[in-house]
Formats: structure tokens, C-alpha cells, sequence
């Protein structure tokens, strides 16, 4: 028992669709959420933008990704992009 490796924690995993991809080995990815408004108890779409790394630099605006959390790689880069759903057309 002493000698198994503690489990890595649960990280996030999101998918979302890259809107961006100017910079060197980071992409822009768009995070969609559906959440029930408190008051007026309809479904709202709330999007948040994950700077996420790319490191083979082959993504291209409008592919759908899969992005999982990781450790601080730059100022804001939070997120790696874990593989390619649908290449944009």
C-alpha cells in the first residue's frame, strides 16, 4: 500500500470551438455553458474564452476541442488542448 502513487486530482475537462490561434503554441478556445436563470428561470448561454496550449501550433479558427486543466503555463494559460473533435471546414 506504501508504495502506490497518490491519484492525480480530478481535473477539468471542457469542450468548446477555437476562435483564435494568432499567438505561438496558444489558442483562444470558446467555452458555451447553458444555465438556468434564477429569476426568470429560463436557459441563458454564458461563453467564457480559455487561453489554452497547442503544442503542435495546428489548430485552426473553428475547430471543436476538448481542453483538460493543467498547471499555470503562462500569465494565463490555465488549459492544453487534449485532442480534436471536428476539423473546421
Amino acid at each position: 500500500m506504501a508504495d502506490e502513487p497518490a491519484p492525480r486530482n480530478r481535473r477539468k475537462v471542457r469542450e468548446g470551438v477555437v476562435t483564435a490561434n494568432k499567438m505561438d503554441k496558444t489558442v483562444v478556445v470558446v467555452v458555451t455553458n447553458r444555465v438556468r436563470h434564477p429569476r426568470y428561470d429560463k436557459t441563458v448561454q454564458r461563453t467564457t474564452r480559455i487561453y489554452a496550449h497547442d503544442e503542435t501550433n495546428d489548430l485552426n479558427v473553428g475547430d471543436r476541442v476538448t481542453v483538460m486543466e493543467t498547471r499555470p503555463l503562462s500569465k494565463s494559460k490555465r488549459w492544453r488542448v487534449v485532442e480534436v473533435l471536428e476539423r473546421a471546414r
